[in-house]
């Protein structure tokens, strides 16, 4: 074992003497000091270097942190080792790193991923939290506590007993408290690089949350979302079924050989152990990985990654059959509920509260003629002879994520409608959303078109997926399940611009009813079509 040179022999120099000792890491320690005369002093601090072959290790042992500093840099210069002096006492995790030259003394805590500079100083029972960052030549004193993610600047001295508290940093792209909280609710403030807004959906406020990845670069880590209370009343319940069905689907995924950190999305809980934080306006945020090398579509751009959609909501489906249904929240009431949807189309025309009935005659007259079509799969529903089943009810092809590579659909997102409801809304709105080549809010009809060769797409992959747990007469009212949410969600459309928009993000002041034509097309297409579409599903059934 080596030597120890301690330079300093004042009251702390004897602190480091005894610590080193106690480590029984060197065969002999000797002192160097200017005043003191006892018989470990074998010279004065000028002489330090004329005692570097017999005692290769040393340290400088003073209380002043700019002068402990200073020496700890001039002993390496020297090619002196400049060990660091941990009592036994003290409690140090394996994840701090700790610069030469420092000191834990008596019973002193470090906690994990801690980081101290050259030359610190961590006195008796001072205790420094997780992710904690010291400075060069600090000093931590008696008995004081740094909480975690803090950041202790060079030369400081805490206090003995003071306690420290992290102080926020300044993050890119936040530009308002709600965010800033909601991001250290969930323990990303202090290492954050930066947020930016996320993704193309009509209902939450969505950001992307970058992280400092392993090789220096910032990484897409995560995905925050505020909650739309407007439209999702009661958040609790929403992630209590978002919580309980990807837990599911983890277990399924996994007992099928799949990757559930891939194929399902992992929602986070709170530093609290909460499922979503709840900002200081009651507005309530959730977090959730982000899964990399991933791709979402907003429209269909080839048959074949229609027909992988369908892969994906079948499987989606199929791995969800042995959910309970009924102990999902019905978070919207009602919402595939197309009689009550309706009701409510009924109730916007007669109040009419924007005077806007008058611009939309055709389409209000479209929903009236097709009212008994309302019924249709409700009636079945409550003869029990369509079954309840745990249904997304909102499968766009933009809530699946693509594998980029293989183009194959591998996760599906927006979980916020999760509930009991019909195996042929699902599958309608796919059909709805994906087998046309024009855009929701096209305003050009004469471009909106149903296009049968992907309504087969689809089918032929949802039933290849989803078919051994379809019923028969599921399978026989797909065609009338596309066909009704249809109608449903351009009534929806229609009832929301009545209303004043208060529903749907709009850019301009008719876009609800232009997305509400363009739904009505589609139907009258399907109805043309109709004979078609049911031969369809039979040969795939």
């Amino acid at each position: 074992m080596p030597n120890l040179l301690i330079l300093g022999a004042g009251g702390f120099g004897h602190m480091v003497y005894e610590s080193a000792m106690a480590t029984r890491q060197f065969d002999k320690i000797a002192m160097l000091d200017d005043a003191c005369k006892e018989a470990c002093v074998i010279g004065k601090l000028v002489d330090y270097k004329d005692f570097r072959k017999e005692y290769p290790c040393a340290v400088a042992a003073f209380g002043n942190n700019k002068m402990r500093l200073q020496w700890v840099k001039k002993l390496l210069e020297a090619d002196f080792v400049v060990p660091t002096i941990i009592h036994p006492s003290a409690v140090v995790s394996p994840s701090a790193e700790i610069g030469a030259g420092s000191f834990v003394m008596q019973r002193a805590v470090i906690n994990t991923h801690t980081r101290l500079g050259l030359g610190c100083l961590v006195n008796s029972g001072a205790i420094i939290d997780h992710d904690t960052v010291v400075d060069e030549g600090a000093h931590i004193g008696l008995g004081s506590v740094v909480k975690a993610n803090c950041h202790v600047e060079a030369h400081r001295k805490v206090e003995a007993g003071e306690v420290i508290f992290a102080k926020r940093r300044k993050i890119d792209g936040v530009d308002s408290r709600m965010l800033e909280d909601a991001l250290y609710a969930f323990g990303f403030g202090n290492q954050c690089s930066y947020v930016q807004p996320f993704g193309a959906g009509h209902i939450n406020e969505t950001y992307a949350v970058f992280m400092p990845g392993e090789n220096g670069e910032e990484e897409l880590s995560y995905v925050l979302q505020r909650i739309n209370i407007h439209v999702f009343k009661k958040p609790r319940e929403v992630m209590e079924n978002i919580f309980g069905v990807t837990e599911y689907l983890r277990q399924s995924i996994r007992a099928a050989g799949g990757d559930p950190d891939r194929e399902t999305l992992s929602y986070i809980k709170t530093k609290a152990g909460e499922n979503y934080y709840e900002d200081t306006d009651g507005l309530p945020w959730r977090c959730y990985n982000y899964i990399p090398d991933s791709v979402c579509y907003q429209s269909v751009e080839r048959p074949e990654q229609f027909y992988q959609s369908a892969r994906s909501f079948g499987r989606f489906l199929k791995q969800l059959d042995g959910y309970p249904a009924d102990t999902l929240y019905e978070t919207i009431p009602k919402f595939h509920d197309t009689e009550d949807r309706l009701k409510n189309f009924k109730q916007a025309l007669r109040r009419d509260v924007k005077n806007r009935a008058r611009t939309c005659k055709d389409e209000i007259q479209f929903v009236l003629d097709h009212a008994a079509d309302c019924s249709v799969l409700m009636s079945q529903l409550r003869a029990g002879t369509l079954p309840l089943r745990v249904t997304h009810n909102d499968t766009k092809l933009n809530n699946i994520l693509f594998d980029e590579k293989s183009g194959q659909g591998i996760c599906i997102i927006d979980l916020d409608t999760i509930m009991p409801g019909l195996a042929l809304n699902d599958f309608g709105d796919s059909i709805r959303f994906g087998a046309t080549h024009a855009a929701e809010d096209e305003p050009d009809l004469s471009k909106v078109s149903f296009d049968i060769d992907l309504f087969e797409a689809y089918t032929k992959g949802y039933l290849e997926t989803a078919g051994d747990v379809l019923t028969e007469n599921e399978k026989a009212n797909l065609a009338w399940g596309a066909k009704i949410i249809t109608l449903e969600c351009g009534m929806r459309f229609l009832t929301d611009y009545l209303q004043g928009d208060t529903y749907f993000k709009t850019q301009y002041p008719t876009h609800n009813l232009v997305r509400a034509r363009t739904q009505f097309k589609l139907v009258q297409d399907m109805e043309q079509q109709f004979e078609n579409m049911q031969a369809i599903v039979k040969k795939y059934s």
